[in-house]
């Protein structure tokens, strides 16, 4: 880590808000450049994680023509007189004579010499012959129907999910090349927050050290529960000695609170005294402006990284979709998250010069967003029924029938949106 510095008036001061979207792009490009380490995992490992190579097939798939039906490998016309049966699993032998067929199962080898197969349905059997009319579409699968040795099937930064795995075990894979998960930390700041209990005398419960935590492992992050530290007090060595043994482990440290200048926001001259660089330090966007994200390298080259979430907490969730999601899109080397679009039932006003994230819930069925009541930046009521939030652009407002772009609440790892 870099040597440790004392910050100045003019080390602290913020410079102008950075564009919500030029923000995006910026956390993406830096998280792209430290894209962590790829690793090999069992199958059943690796949902959630991302693919660090081409996902390929190791045979045609098919490998051998295979049955789709139960019935009767037969060899030219009929009847057929049985001369044995063919169950999957098994290497059968050839037809050779004309007019023999064997009984087959669905998923069987077809057996070479096979002219066509019969459905069990569409054939009688009688002294030991087999009668009835093939289809004239063959009823079994070529090798390579699906894939042949070698293709590509899917590409490097592609998701797994449960159908990918599905996929690879179909190709032969055991083992697949993946980004490995980002290991994530939270310190939560503000000497006024209680952790047990009903708010009262001054102080409110801390709703970020439950929720975010959740959120990271939603994002595909791994968090502990040691993970996880606050309140810390409300004093710059405090803040230090926090911060430098999260980032111990961590790839990614996010924080809560103490992204101004007020007399108890020690952030800033913490990250200063670590010796950090500002990749974005406040953003355009209501509500959340306040958020930062910074970058530390150690001499070695090892990159890690701290959000400053504003403590207020919906302005705390629109710091994660805005800043850490296409982060750790970069840092798990999958492209940059590609915004849907929905049509606005009501009317959402704007935010100045600002970009508005206005919360949202989706009819996903007639594509149409609903502003939800409740989103003041200290409320999360409107947050618990949202789908996530409409992006209002500077200078523009939303209009009843505006198609516009919504960030989306994540997801489960592995999860596909309906």
């Amino acid at each position: 880590m870099r040597t440790e510095t004392t910050p100045t008036a003019d080390q602290v001061a913020a410079p102008p808000p950075a564009g919500w979207e030029e923000a995006r792009s910026r956390v993406y490009a830096v998280g792209l450049a430290a894209a962590l380490p790829a690793v090999a995992r069992p199958l059943v490992d690796t949902d959630g994680l991302t693919l660090a190579e081409p996902l390929t097939t190791r045979t045609d798939l098919p490998a051998f023509p295979t049955s789709s039906v139960d019935g009767w490998a037969v060899r030219g016309d009929g009847p057929w007189r049985i001369v044995g049966r063919v169950l999957a699993g098994n290497t059968p032998a050839p037809l050779t004579d004309d007019g023999t067929t064997v009984e087959i199962a669905t998923g069987a080898m077809v057996p070479a010499g096979a002219s066509a197969v019969l459905r069990v349905e569409e054939s009688t059997v009688a002294d030991g012959l087999v009668s009835g009319t093939p289809r004239r579409t063959p009823e079994w699968r070529q090798p390579g129907e699906e894939a042949y040795a070698d293709e590509e099937l899917l590409p490097v930064g592609t998701p797994v999910d449960p159908a990918v795995i599905g996929l690879a075990a179909s190709c032969g894979h055991d083992t697949l090349r993946v980004r490995r998960a980002p290991r994530a930390a939270l310190l939560v700041f503000g000497d006024e927050l209680l952790t047990a209990g009903p708010p009262g005398a001054g102080r409110v419960r801390d709703a970020l050290g439950p929720a975010v935590p959740a959120w990271l492992r939603r994002y595909g992050c791994q968090v502990r529960p040691s993970d996880v530290v606050g309140p810390v007090a409300d004093t710059l060595p405090a803040h230090v000695a926090a911060l430098r043994a999260a980032l111990t482990n961590a790839d990614l440290v996010c924080t809560t609170g103490g992204t101004m200048h007020g007399p108890v926001d020690h952030l800033h001259p913490t990250l200063e005294a670590l010796g950090a660089d500002y990749v974005v330090n406040t953003v355009a966007v209501r509500p959340g402006f306040p958020m930062l994200l910074a970058r530390l390298v150690d001499p070695d080259g090892r990159v890690r990284f701290v959000a400053g979430l504003p403590g207020n907490p919906q302005s705390a969730i629109v710091a994660l979709v805005s800043l850490v999601a296409p982060l750790l899109a970069g840092l798990t080397g999958r492209s940059m998250p590609v915004l849907p679009q929905a049509t606005l039932a009501e009317a959402v006003p704007g935010r100045g010069d600002h970009t508005h994230l206005a919360l949202v819930r989706l009819d996903r069925a007639a594509g149409t967003a609903y502003p939800v009541r409740h989103v003041g930046s200290a409320m999360l009521r409107g947050l618990a029924g949202a789908d996530g939030f409409a992006v209002i652009r500077p200078g523009t407002s939303g209009a009843p029938g505006d198609r516009v772009p919504i960030v989306p609440l994540p997801l489960l790892p592995g999860e596909r949106a309906s």
